[in-house]
């Protein structure tokens, strides 16, 4: 890319509650592929509408390869951002990307989430209990949201009920953005803590990730890197629209009521928080493996490209009155999941946990409300998530 000077240039700090930032609504006006700068410097395409991320999606040439990996443009300086380039090879990167999906789908599968559903919601009315009988006024998102998605990944990845408050540090210290040598010390006590548990699960496997993982003969590093990748996008999204799900649904009586009729309402429900209740955006970094014409543009082989999830899914193409929130919105062709082969493979442990969370919630405590006004809401800076730091309700 030419070094332009004037690009919009994006941030990491906090943005606009349920819905995409002002600035870059009028990057989806202006062009459905916009040049921008980085958090970290660099200069990439962004992809700020649904037809073109879509299609973007299910291209092969926009991938996880880089020509020079060590050179490759960077949205965040982080080492998670760092574990996104597979290979210099584009045929490499496809194969280990099929690799990871056809290793891990099990783990996602219908009979697996039977099995794992009645721990998730005796985890979730476990913590509402706890809720309740420590009485208002609580923080959500420390007492519940936090701790019930990491509860939920423990479970099926195998982290033992005494490592688990271990593991939330180094989480923690991997995902700042600032300070790569934290950042690194980090994700290296994450990776050796990950292999230590490697070798304690070969000799004793259970029904969990690692120990399917070590069954199909991986080495340790392997395995490390997977099981990191599922606690970083199984976590910090769902967190995230466990709090403004909460926010929205409770602010709103009238659609948290329409919610709670029935389960399947509840999954319509869901969805409408998928699409629209996040705080900040959801970028997922790629790159071009070769020359890409799409939306007026080319984008050369090397370059960066970021596809915007939540911007997407607030384009009136695709979408009717996309700032309203609808619980009964159907069809909801949101990409909160992605798409094609970029398809999240956990997205059906997360619309059980949503929907047991909200059911369980509300169900315990009908009269749930937030305690501050949304403005007023303090939002993650400084790090990956982006979601709220703390959500005071009461009752």
């Amino acid at each position: 890319m030419s070094q332009s000077l004037d690009l919009p240039k994006l941030g990491t700090g906090p943005s606009a509650m349920l819905r995409p930032p002002k600035e870059l609504r009028d990057l989806q006006e202006q062009a459905p592929v916009c040049k921008v700068r980085t958090p970290a410097g660099d200069e990439a395409w962004l992809v700020t509408r649904h037809e073109e991320v879509k299609q973007l999606l299910k291209d092969e040439r926009i991938n996880r390869s880089h020509p020079d990996p060590p050179s490759a443009p960077r949205y965040v300086d982080t080492p998670f951002f760092n574990l996104l380039i597979t290979d210099s090879d584009p045929a490499e990167a496809t194969r280990l990307h099929r690799e990871m999906r056809s290793l891990l789908t099990p783990s996602f599968s219908a009979r697996r989430l039977a099995r794992l559903r009645p721990k998730v919601v005796e985890l979730a009315e476990e913590m509402v209990q706890a809720l309740v009988d420590k009485g208002p006024p609580v923080d959500l998102h420390a007492e519940f949201s936090q701790p019930f998605a990491l509860q939920v990944l423990y479970e099926l990845i195998g982290v033992p009920p005494e490592d688990r408050m271990h593991i939330v540090r180094m989480l923690g210290r991997m995902a700042v953005l600032g300070d790569p040598a934290a950042a690194e010390e980090g994700a290296a006590e994450l990776f050796g803590y990950i292999s230590e548990l490697v070798g304690r699960k070969r000799g004793d496997p259970g029904e969990d990730v690692i120990s399917r993982l070590c069954e199909a003969g991986l080495d340790d590093e392997r395995i490390g890197t997977l099981a990191a990748g599922v606690l970083f996008a199984g976590l910090d999204s769902v967190i995230s629209h466990i709090d403004v799900g909460v926010l929205v649904l409770a602010g709103n009586p009238d659609k948290r009521d329409a919610a709670m009729r029935d389960a399947g309402t509840m999954a319509i429900a869901v969805e409408e928080v998928l699409r629209a209740a996040k705080a900040g955006s959801s970028m997922l970094p790629r790159w071009a493996a070769e020359d890409v014409e799409i939306g007026g543009v080319t984008i050369r082989t090397g370059e960066l490209v970021l596809l915007d999830f939540t911007l997407s899914n607030f384009d009136e193409r695709a979408f009717d009155d996309p700032e309203r929130f609808d619980v009964g919105r159907v069809p909801n062709p949101h990409l909160t999941f992605g798409h094609g082969v970029w398809h999240c493979i956990g997205a059906p442990l997360a619309r059980v946990e949503l929907q047991t969370a909200f059911s369980t919630l509300f169900g315990r405590i009908p009269n749930l409300q937030v305690a501050v006004a949304p403005e007023d809401l303090k939002l993650e800076s400084g790090q990956l998530s982006g979601g709220v730091l703390e959500l005071p309700i009461t009752w």
